[in-house]
């Protein structure tokens, strides 16, 4: 997969979805577009040496004071909707290209993924690497955050 999404072959999520398009936050988005390419690393918080999707979340939306100390598995949904509030994000009913989003990837994995419009850019353990998908993710999205600051 090269840097950049054919994004002719993106889908629109279904109408009714909680994902849409429309106006986002292009700031966010186009410094997580910065990060596609990048290696993936377990608990990584650095371009240079790779990133995770909590090392991407935090570049991609600017935070710092990123934990490192969390499961790999089994994570905690109560501890993550701390540590985004903490960060300055806020839960929204329906999301917005460089919105966050938080995903179960499997029994007892949270997966965190920027929102493009018309997919989510991530950080891929099987393709070793940060990705752009378009369509729906291809994961349930149990919450959908954004910056405060935004309306």
């Amino acid at each position: 997969m090269s840097r950049r999404t054919e994004h002719a072959q993106a889908s629109r999520a279904p109408h009714g979805s909680a994902l849409s398009g429309g106006q986002g936050d292009l700031r966010i988005l186009a410094r997580a577009r910065r990060l596609i390419g990048v290696r993936f690393r377990p608990q990584g918080r650095s371009a240079e040496t790779g990133l995770d999707c909590i090392g991407l979340a935090a570049a991609a939306l600017r935070a710092t004071d990123v934990p490192r100390d969390y499961a790999l598995r089994g994570g905690s949904a109560a501890r993550l909707a701390e540590g985004l509030a903490a960060a300055g994000l806020r839960p929204v009913k329906s999301g917005r290209p460089g919105d966050l989003l938080v995903m179960a990837a499997g029994a007892g994995q949270l997966h965190l993924g920027i929102f493009t419009g018309d997919g989510l850019i991530h950080a891929d353990a099987g393709l070793r690497r940060v990705v752009e998908r378009p369509g729906e993710p291809p994961w349930p999205v149990l919450s959908i955050w954004r910056m405060k600051w935004r309306h």
